[in-house]
């Protein structure tokens, strides 16, 4: 399984994925908000949404794992 981490302190605007969805390289997973600009949170690799570890308006760190894929 591959974990999909925060890349920035910030808040999550937006979940793009569901639990079970197929995603593939460079598919936008989350967006987050920070100093009022949009990130988003890119896989790196291919597979299936296992779990979802975050809430819209949540606050993360750098390091928080967001999403994990299977």
């Amino acid at each position: 399984m591959a974990d999909v981490a925060a890349h920035i302190t910030g808040t999550v605007w937006k979940i793009e994925v569901q639990v079970g969805q197929q995603v593939k390289e460079g598919d936008t997973l989350v967006i987050l908000e920070s100093m009022k600009m949009e990130m988003p949170v890119e896989t790196t690799e291919a597979g299936t949404v296992k779990e979802i570890r975050c809430k819209e308006a949540q606050s993360v760190n750098e390091g928080d794992v967001l999403v994990v894929l299977g």
